[in-house]
């Protein structure tokens, strides 16, 4: 209850703070790229039931059935010049605020996954992982703060690499968190979220947070 409240306060406040940066973003959506302004994905909620998340339109419209599909890779040419920037910054995350406040979110949580990508989970995190509300952050997403990268440098290949190894650790993270939540934890990884973005090569998730799970020797991520 406390936290709900602190969602519905917290993405409140953003969503009038932010106004003056959103409102010129979603009028130059408008008129470049395909006129889009939101992208609408069903991804998996609390109790396995699906909901519709939001984002910043920053790809073309059709991207998950031409190229890599639901994976955005680096330099990808399916995302808009405008998009870059928005996804550089997480600012193309920002409409989830809506969801939020709709009660299909919470501000911390597991990030919300395309079904396809939620089954790359093993069962056993997958039941866990759908008795709590997605979140805008996580520390899948904190730890996994450039994944595009990470894909990139892998001898496995995008799909290879994700499915073997970035989903599988990325699980890992994520029930971490739901055994482990607390309304502290729920601060504490609010502020890594802003710290990242503002110094992304920081390590200090791993210093904080010493019983996180150890991850394969071959994702450098520390």
């Amino acid at each position: 209850m406390i936290i709900r409240f602190c969602d519905i306060f917290f993405s409140g406040l953003a969503l009038i703070i932010l106004l003056p940066l959103l409102i010129p973003i979603m009028i130059i959506l408008r008129c470049t790229g395909e006129g889009e302004i939101f992208y609408k994905q069903m991804r998996v909620g609390k109790d396995g039931k699906m909901f519709g998340l939001y984002k910043f339109a920053t790809m073309l419209k059709d991207s998950p059935k031409i190229g890599s599909g639901l994976l955005t890779v680096k330099n990808d040419p399916r995302v808009f010049p405008l998009g870059r920037i928005l996804r550089k910054m997480k600012i193309n995350e920002l409409p989830q605020i809506i969801n939020i406040l709709l009660g299909d979110m919470s501000i911390v949580g597991r990030r919300p996954q395309v079904k396809i990508h939620f089954d790359l989970y093993p069962y056993h995190i997958r039941t866990e992982l759908i008795k709590t509300k997605p979140g805008l952050t996580s520390i899948g997403s904190i730890i996994f703060r450039d994944e595009e990268t990470i894909m990139s440098q892998s001898e496995l290949g995008y799909e290879e690499s994700y499915k073997n190894l970035i989903a599988p650790y990325k699980g890992e993270l994520e029930l971490w968190y739901v055994k482990k939540s607390s309304l502290s934890l729920y601060f504490v990884l609010i502020f890594l979220t802003v710290w990242v973005i503002l110094f992304p090569k920081s390590l200090i998730a791993w210093k904080l947070f010493k019983d996180l799970p150890e991850p394969p020797e071959n994702l450098n991520l520390k």
